[in-house]
């Protein structure tokens, strides 16, 4: 109380003058303590842990005085599972010491995907979409097929693998693509002389077809009566360089008209190029 009175005597303006000076010297201690308050001064690089084991990453950082947190995962499957990916702030920035260091790492398990329905796409576009859901393009195989290059199956270690099916992110894709009718081109073959069973298996061996079956004659079971002839024919009329006749060629897919009969013709040496 005495205190109170000595200071509740002093003229009013000698008070203000002495609270200012206290506000002041509180103002000029906070900014000198400032530094020591933030730990301003004390800085550090920051090591690259990118590519390292997160456990060995983590050791590192906080042997530095860094904190740290991992932030997400996402999976590579061309790179160590369990590694850094990325790494926030970068490798050799200079921070304060004691910063959180914030870290992508790669998954120990790949992300399972729908498989996409890429028939009929182009292989191109059959590409772009692999990436974009983390699959990989493997082998390309040709097959007969008029559309070139457009996707006919797709398959993972040699078996189709059905739109839908749950993969791995990461597999590998093969595809047989068309080869635009490159193989589509056969020589006809000559079925004079074989029963209709026989022709029509020659026939379905290649991807062709049983046209037309007309008969000279009434027959009852056609299964096993003879082509006495066929349209086209197996040879032109046109000749080779070496005076033979040229064989004719047909597209896969087409059909070949036939004639029979009960009797099996009798097929000469001149009948076989003609």
């Amino acid at each position: 109380m005495e205190a109170i009175d000595k200071l509740l005597k002093k003229p009013l303006w000698m008070n203000i003058l002495v609270g200012i000076g206290a506000v002041v010297f509180l103002i000029v201690l906070f900014f000198f303590s400032l530094g020591w308050i933030t730990g301003n001064g004390k800085t550090e690089k920051v090591p690259s842990v990118v590519g390292l084991d997160v456990v060995a990453a983590q050791k590192n950082l906080i042997a530095l005085g860094f904190d740290v947190v991992l932030q997400d995962s996402i999976y590579v499957d061309t790179l160590a599972r369990n590694g850094v990916l990325r790494q926030t702030p970068e490798g050799d920035e200079i921070v304060k010491k004691g910063r959180t260091v914030y870290l992508t790492i790669n998954r120990i398990v790949a992300p399972q995907v729908d498989m996409p329905n890429l028939v009929g796409f182009s292989l191109k576009s059959a590409e772009t979409y692999l990436k974009v859901l983390g699959l990989r393009m493997g082998s390309i195989s040709m097959v007969s097929d008029r559309n070139k290059n457009v996707i006919i199956d797709q398959l993972v270690n040699g078996q189709p693998v059905a739109p839908g099916a749950k993969i791995s992110s990461g597999t590998v894709i093969d595809f047989q693509v068309g080869d635009g009718g490159v193989s589509m081109v056969f020589e006809v073959p000559d079925l004079v002389g074989m029963t209709v069973n026989m022709a029509k298996a020659k026939l379905a061996s290649m991807r062709m077809s049983m046209g037309v079956i007309s008969s000279n004659t009434s027959i009852q079971d056609t299964a096993t009566a003879f082509v006495v002839s066929q349209s086209p024919s197996p040879y032109s009329s046109e000749l080779d360089s070496l005076g033979m006749p040229k064989k004719n060629t047909a597209m896969q897919g087409g059909a070949i008209d036939i004639v029979i009969d009960k009797v099996a013709p009798v097929i000469t040496k001149r009948d076989s190029v003609n």
